[in-house]
């Protein structure tokens, strides 16, 4: 299987961007990826080793909820775009909780003068 990346240069571009356009291109026809991830051979796993691994997760889990829920382990804060079930994003709930607990820099309390 043979995959062709060809750019052209366009006017006045220059040598470097149409290197840059070029290494997206192959970038993301997902050659390099493709050959780093075939470069050594990886044994497939059985079921049963897949199965453990699931049902060991699955424990971890519920077992750092379960401390979560007692207050022993400190909650961990959802990743950018993610949304809570309420429908929050976490980022606007990150907002809230540092308006909340930051002081009022210098300058934002006092009225605009007009």
């Amino acid at each position: 299987m043979s995959i062709n990346a060809e750019v052209s240069k366009s006017g006045s571009e220059s040598t470097l961007s149409v290197i840059r356009k070029f290494s997206r291109r192959v970038q993301g026809t997902g050659l390099v990826k493709n050959a780093r991830k075939t470069r050594y051979y990886e044994r497939t796993k059985s079921k049963t080793v897949q199965k453990k691994r699931a049902l060991k997760l699955i424990k971890r889990r519920a077992d750092f909820k379960q401390l979560v829920k007692e207050g022993k382990a400190p909650e961990t804060p959802l990743r950018r775009g993610f949304q809570n079930r309420d429908g929050n994003t976490s980022q606007a709930e990150a907002n809230k909780q540092a308006a909340a607990t930051s002081p009022a820099r210098f300058g934002e309390s006092t009225p605009i003068a007009r």
